[in-house]
């Protein structure tokens, strides 16, 4: 159950763009069910999730989503979709729900979790 700042967040999303709202929905639901441990909160004006340490987060954009990992240049980039140039984070944009498919989410949901244990 979604905290009540969690819910506020989704429908100012929702109010701004059913598209935008559509694809965090989509990614939420990828992200939480990784497991019980995976919680989410408000922060930095996105949703961030962890599952004891952080794991990653999602922050909806003028024209995109963007799936954000605090250690993704830490991860491997199988796909070739990781996106950044500093020391720590890397993002993946997504524009459509089959974004999330194209882009392999899952691989780099799986990965992030691994590289937290």
């Amino acid at each position: 159950m979604p905290t009540p700042r969690v819910t506020q967040l989704l429908e100012d999303i929702r109010a701004l763009d059913q598209g935008r709202h559509a694809l965090v929905q989509a990614l939420r639901k990828h992200i939480l069910d990784l497991g019980p441990s995976v919680c989410e909160e408000v922060k930095y004006g996105g949703l961030l999730f962890s599952a004891g340490t952080p794991l990653c987060g999602v922050f909806a954009y003028a024209r995109h989503v963007s799936l954000e990992f605090g250690a993704g240049a830490s991860l491997s980039d199988p796909h070739q979709v990781l996106e950044g140039a500093g020391k720590l984070r890397r993002h993946i944009k997504l524009t459509t729900l089959q974004d999330i498919a194209d882009k392999h989410v899952a691989d780099y949901l799986a990965l992030a979790l691994q590289a937290m244990a």
